[in-house]
């Protein structure tokens, strides 16, 4: 096995005799590694603080590609420590974590991981948790397939679109659209700035509550048809809502 250094946010833990773990570390270079941290439940430990969920640093591994790698030593680079002082916070980076998680399984793309860490970063620097997971999801449709057509009528092409058919996948113009409701000009504004904002980027997030709870129930409703993808920090988010 290659001894590697990596830098990375521990995505998952799971407790493994007396005084170890196994941990799933999410990294740019590597994808997700499974992770086997010796003694790391000890207060002696070297490796105490780098082996807590949620913990991103730099890890020295002896990597093994297609098995359980094992942790050499490793540095802390952010404890989010704003994150986690608020219950709330909390319940978005566990549900960032999981749903990264799950996209990645889906496509593998090193660009899951940069947004990710966009997204975390932001939410630790007080911008509104809900409206950065919301545009994290929104952004992550193109890597499960099932991608909304924001440009457009999704039947006809013309630009004077009036509302969103979760249906037909995307927007919809008078002449194109059915039964479906219409939907607010800023709701349907914001819908394409959330699918195409740089999220690392994002200054300032002054949106209406209404507006952005609007824009949360279309994507808890598409999600919930479409992505096949559930997870228990969701559900524990809803129930928080």
């Amino acid at each position: 096995m290659k001894v590697i250094s990596v830098e990375g946010i521990v995505v998952g833990v799971t407790p493994y005799k007396e005084s170890s773990k196994i941990l799933n570390i999410f990294t740019r270079e590597y994808g997700i590694i499974g992770c086997y941290s010796k003694g790391c439940k000890s207060i002696k430990s070297k490796l105490r603080l780098i082996s807590e969920r949620f913990a991103y640093g730099k890890f020295q591994l002896s990597y093994k590609e297609n098995g359980l790698s094992t942790l050499i030593d490793g540095d802390v680079i952010d404890f989010f420590t704003n994150i986690k002082s608020d219950i709330v916070k909390i319940s978005y980076l566990t549900y960032i974590c999981d749903l990264s998680t799950r996209v990645y399984k889906e496509c593998e793309s090193e660009d899951i991981y940069d947004l990710m860490m966009s997204s975390i970063n932001k939410i630790e620097d007080n911008f509104n948790s809900k409206i950065i997971t919301n545009i994290l999801e929104l952004q992550y449709l193109n890597y499960i397939g099932i991608n909304l057509n924001l440009d457009e009528c999704v039947s006809c092409g013309s630009s004077k679109v009036v509302t969103l058919s979760l249906e037909k996948g995307g927007y919809v113009c008078s002449k194109c659209r059915t039964n479906e409701p219409l939907l607010d000009e800023k709701v349907m504004k914001l819908l394409r700035l959330y699918y195409y904002v740089d999220i690392s980027k994002i200054s300032n997030l002054d949106i209406e509550d209404n507006v952005s709870n609007k824009i949360n129930m279309i994507i808890d409703e598409y999600y919930d048809r479409y992505s096949g993808i559930s997870t228990k920090s969701k559900s524990f988010l809803k129930e928080l809502e």
